[in-house]
């Protein structure tokens, strides 16, 4: 038991450094540290989220969750950084296209990125996706023999949706397994219908969030009364997407809720804050 009591100050020497591993969205200018400068702090971003920290990513279906997802994996690979990707509600076969479109939209190099992002399909492989032991020992395979630094899981939640009861311990087991092997990581959540669509909250709870290092909520809004229009200056029938970093224990954030915008080519363009775009004289 001696092994887990430490001093403070002998932490020094293992504690990571804190700078940003970017997404390719504006998300990188919203998580920041703090410096001394001329007497006083300041904010400075990290151009990315926090180094070695596991972010989760929820929302209600169809609010954008895979795509940003995809869209991280593919900047961090067009960087030549190698990239796990466990795919466990979209069969591996569709990645292909989709991530191929999505680089070449955003002028990124797919050449280089199809040899640096290694996929492991759980959504077809029961003994994967239900035996988290047997899916550790893969990603622990990868990890050593193709040498990646980032894991995006796709989604968490298809990894307990028949059993939520576990959501926390299976949760809490990859959790430990990416910082174990100092990985950068995104999860993605479902949300239950019954769960509130602007919360942390995900299918199982709030294990996901509490357990991880941040959390990002992704929402959308259907533009449908006459007090929608006016609210949002936006016409009847559209969508009103949102974005907004719940919280993080590695660095400080912006707390906001930024709406941004689908591409025609399924990617992630983050605009401005809500609150710019809200009528408030009506």
């Amino acid at each position: 038991m001696k092994e887990h009591v430490h001093v403070l100050a002998d932490l020094k020497n293992v504690s990571p450094d804190l700078f940003g591993i970017p997404t390719g969205t504006k998300l990188d200018e919203m998580f920041y540290t703090i410096e001394e400068k001329d007497g006083r702090f300041v904010r400075k971003p990290l151009n990315g989220i926090p180094y070695k920290a596991i972010i989760n990513v929820v929302g209600v279906p169809d609010t954008g969750k895979s795509l940003l997802a995809e869209q991280f994996a593919l900047y961090q690979a067009h960087n030549d950084y190698k990239v796990m990707f466990v795919t466990v509600e979209s069969p591996s076969q569709f990645l292909y296209g989709s991530m191929k479109l999505k680089a070449e939209y955003l002028g990124l190099d797919f050449e280089k990125i199809k040899n640096n992002i290694i996929v492991i399909d759980a959504a077809l492989g029961d003994e994967l996706r239900d035996n988290p032991k047997a899916l550790m020992d893969t990603m622990a395979y990868v990890i050593k023999e193709k040498k990646t630094t980032i894991t995006v899981i796709d989604s968490i939640t298809g990894l307990y949706e028949a059993k939520e009861v576990m959501a926390r311990q299976i949760v809490r087991q990859f959790f430990n397994f990416l910082k174990k092997w100092n990985q950068t990581g995104m999860f993605v959540s479902q949300k239950r219908s019954s769960q509130g669509a602007e919360t942390a909250e995900a299918a199982g709870g709030l294990a996901v969030a509490h357990i991880v290092d941040g959390t990002i909520v992704m929402d959308k809004k259907l533009i449908e009364t006459k007090w929608d229009i006016n609210l949002y200056n936006m016409p009847l029938g559209s969508i009103l997407r949102t974005i907004r970093i719940d919280g993080c224990r590695l660095a400080g954030h912006d707390s906001k809720t930024w709406v941004f915008e689908i591409t025609e080519a399924g990617t992630i363009k983050i605009k401005k804050p809500l609150e710019q775009i809200v009528n408030t004289s009506k």
